[in-house]
């Protein structure tokens, strides 16, 4: 026996098995394990059309395999258990397992969460900034921030760098930051404080609330995330011109977040599943994205009716303007600014190379498909 406390999900869990030890008599432990695998309830903050419930299923579906059943994820969607920006409560507080989100939607309770992934950009992508995370301290000022300053009983990783969230939605054209003064604008996390910076009035709403509000009139131009996600929950029938290329988010990946007292009440080789569990959805998710994203934006375009521009350089100089009157706000800070210290020194080192070393892929496109890149 260990002086470790078990909590109420520990004791379920151990009772349930004793309970089957019993009842199955001369039943050997290990064919009663397989009869009872540990369930872990598991809130999304997505709704089931989109394609990120998926994402969240491609990670269960590992998890399963690689346990060898021992180990299951009930994958729910947002509002089954908490509505889409309570699940971090709702893990803390043991009501769910897990939840598959983002720290963003935790931003209200502390606007360091919105650095795990729609902080500034100095200049990496979000390959750079979840590097960042796993081999240049971040997940330490990750737990830091979760289980140090905020006492939260949760344990999260990061995993699927996104491609860098498009602009946006938006009715007519806006090709100057000069046009966007007085836009009623959804985005989240900082992004909010960015854009309100460049005259914007924000609010902050989960995805499956945009188009109700941009049919209210509550908004009138917004962001989400991809071309899938908008396509799922139909951006394409409130708004027609939509801007790709944007530094308002640019550096996002999903928050794998877990109960902490449930996790270390599990066997090693189990919590190294999960964890690891995170890198083998992150490399899955990514080549989903690529294939469906592309896709889907191809169906925007050609059969949706929209418009795909690239945002200009006039509005991401505004932005990056944006960013710097931001950023000494931020870092009044302490633990602010330790993280974006932190940030800008991984990202000059790290993204120098980068870029130094990427060719012009845009030069090599261009080449083999003439016409088609509007830059």
């Amino acid at each position: 026996m260990t002086n470790k406390t078990i909590n109420r999900r520990s004791f379920l869990k151990k009772t349930a098995l004793a309970g089957g030890t019993a009842a199955g008599g001369a039943l050997a432990a290990p064919a009663v394990l397989a009869q009872a695998p540990i369930v872990i309830k598991l809130q999304t903050s997505w709704g089931a059309s989109n394609i990120w419930d998926e994402f969240a299923k491609d990670y269960a579906n590992r998890v399963d395999e690689m346990s060898g059943g021992r180990l299951k994820v009930d994958v729910l969607p947002a509002g089954a258990v908490v509505a889409a920006f309570q699940v971090l409560d709702a893990v803390n507080d043991g009501v769910i397992d897990a939840a598959h989100s983002v720290p963003v939607y935790w931003y209200g309770k502390n606007k360091a969460a919105s650095l795990f992934g729609t902080g500034p950009v100095f200049g990496g992508s979000a390959t750079t900034m979840l590097s960042w995370f796993y081999e240049g301290g971040g997940a330490e000022l990750y737990r830091e921030l979760t289980q140090d300053i905020m006492g939260l009983d949760v344990i999260g990783y990061l995993g699927f760098p996104m491609f860098a969230q498009p602009f946006g939605w938006f009715k007519g054209e806006v090709n100057t930051a000069a046009d966007l003064a007085g836009f009623k604008y959804r985005t989240v996390g900082l992004a909010a404080d960015l854009l309100a910076k460049m005259g914007m009035s924000v609010a902050q709403l989960p995805g499956g609330e945009i188009v109700p509000a941009m049919e209210r009139g509550v908004i009138d131009a917004f962001e989400f995330n991809n071309p899938s996600s908008d396509k799922d929950f139909g951006a394409h029938d409130v708004a027609k011109n939509y801007y790709l290329s944007s530094y308002h988010q640019a550096s996002e990946s999903f928050e794998f977040l877990f109960s902490k007292s449930f996790v270390e009440d599990l066997d090693p080789d189990l919590q190294a599943i999960l964890k690891y569990g995170v890198e083998a959805a992150s490399t899955a998710n990514t080549a989903k994205a690529m294939n469906r994203y592309s896709a889907d934006l191809q169906w925007l375009q050609e059969e949706a009716g929209v418009t795909v521009h690239r945002t200009s350089k006039d509005i991401l100089d505004a932005q990056i303007n944006a960013w710097d009157e931001l950023i000494p706000e931020l870092e009044a800070d302490p633990f602010m600014k330790k993280t974006l210290d932190s940030q800008r020194e991984w990202v000059e080192r790290v993204a120098f190379y980068e870029l130094m070393n990427a060719p012009d892929y845009a030069l090599a496109y261009e080449h083999y498909f003439p016409g088609k890149l509007k830059l």
